[in-house]
């Protein structure tokens, strides 16, 4: 936002009320340890912590309780030297290999599973952030798929939802046969296609260990990248090992995914095939990709692998600058992309 040419490579662990912020950044805009301290509570008010006040200190996060530690160095020179290049050219930041995957099973070309759990977790989020005197924000869902049989799982044809699990925090005095009441309805009330869930047939299970009550990082550690099944394609493609988060485009890791993404999107959207997976690799300092592979998993409609791949290759130079432009990672802006609009809810779908 404040310097285009930041280069980021951070992360971040939260336990109990400490937020430990480490890394390397090389930027001109510099940011003061008060910065840091506002930028982390605020981040937390906006997830929707500012109504921990429904919950005691020892139940939920509090965020003006928060003690923030920062722990970050200079971008190594041995690395700079590879990525901005003195023909205005940028390497990869780091080497490595990404996969970007679509299926033709839901309406944004994601699996179904992780498309249908992500919109309960929106459903009940937006009515725990609109109703803190109730539930608290730290929510989980998971989704089912029933196939019925292997064709038609290779051929993406769910044929049902066989289980639904979601697990949502309440203040103490809310009964757990109200919460389940609540949840229940913010489940019918969604968006599910009606052709796979049936409620008196799919299972559900809502808090299936109990009243829910304690939560947030006071009960439950996390760092950065450590639901990257989640932020991708929800165990449906291989994934390239690498998180998304707290890094600048030059990491392939987030860029070269947004790319793989962005193809195989664009190649089942074209009915060129019912699902796709495209793998990309790099090399850190060589700007374009050391390899490029396109695999459909027999789901081709007219064009082969190999036509594919030797079609991306020869069309789109999928550089760190091209990746960039194609998707605005210099200008983050509400019409294009925000990176905070990607650091939860998944970086892809």
């Amino acid at each position: 936002k404040n310097d285009k040419n930041s280069r980021v490579a951070s992360e971040v662990f939260v336990a109990g009320n400490k937020v430990v912020i480490g890394g390397e950044v090389k930027s001109n805009h510099k940011l003061s340890k008060a910065d840091y301290d506002n930028l982390v509570k605020d981040v937390l008010k906006n997830i929707g912590y500012d109504g921990a006040g429904h919950f005691s200190k020892e139940q939920c996060l509090h965020p003006d309780e928060v003690d923030v530690m920062v722990f970050l160095n200079e971008q190594s020179p041995d690395i700079n030297q590879g990525v901005d290049q003195e023909d205005g050219e940028t390497g990869a930041g780091d080497q490595g290999i990404m996969f970007g995957f679509a299926s033709c099973e839901a309406e944004e070309y994601m699996p179904a599973a992780i498309s249908y759990a992500r919109m309960l977790c929106d459903r009940v989020y937006a009515y725990a952030k609109a109703n803190p005197h109730e539930l608290g924000v730290d929510i989980k869902t998971q989704v089912t798929i029933d196939y019925g049989t292997k064709a038609n799982f290779e051929n993406c044809e769910p044929q049902s939802i066989h289980t639904i699990v979601v697990s949502a925090p309440c203040v103490e005095s809310m009964k757990i046969e109200d919460l389940r009441s609540l949840v229940m309805k913010l489940i019918l009330d969604s968006n599910l296609p009606k052709e796979l869930f049936d409620p008196n047939k799919t299972r559900i299970l809502i808090n299936p260990t109990g009243k829910y009550v304690n939560h947030s990082s006071l009960h439950d550690s996390g760092l950065t990248g450590r639901k990257l099944i989640v932020d991708s394609f929800g165990g449906y493609s291989p994934i390239g090992g690498g998180a998304q988060s707290s890094k600048d485009y030059t990491k392939v890791d987030r860029s070269g995914l947004y790319a793989g993404r962005w193809l195989a999107k664009n190649i089942v959207a074209a009915g060129l095939a019912k699902k796709c997976i495209v793998q990309l690799s790099y090399a850190i300092g060589v700007a374009k990709p050391t390899s490029v592979s396109v695999d459909c998993m027999g789901t081709n409609t007219s064009v082969n692998d190999d036509v594919l791949s030797d079609f991306v290759m020869q069309n789109f130079s999928l550089t760190p600058n091209w990746i960039r432009d194609k998707f605005h990672l210099d200008k983050p802006s509400k019409e294009t992309f925000l990176y905070a609009d990607v650091a939860a809810r998944g970086q892809v779908g």
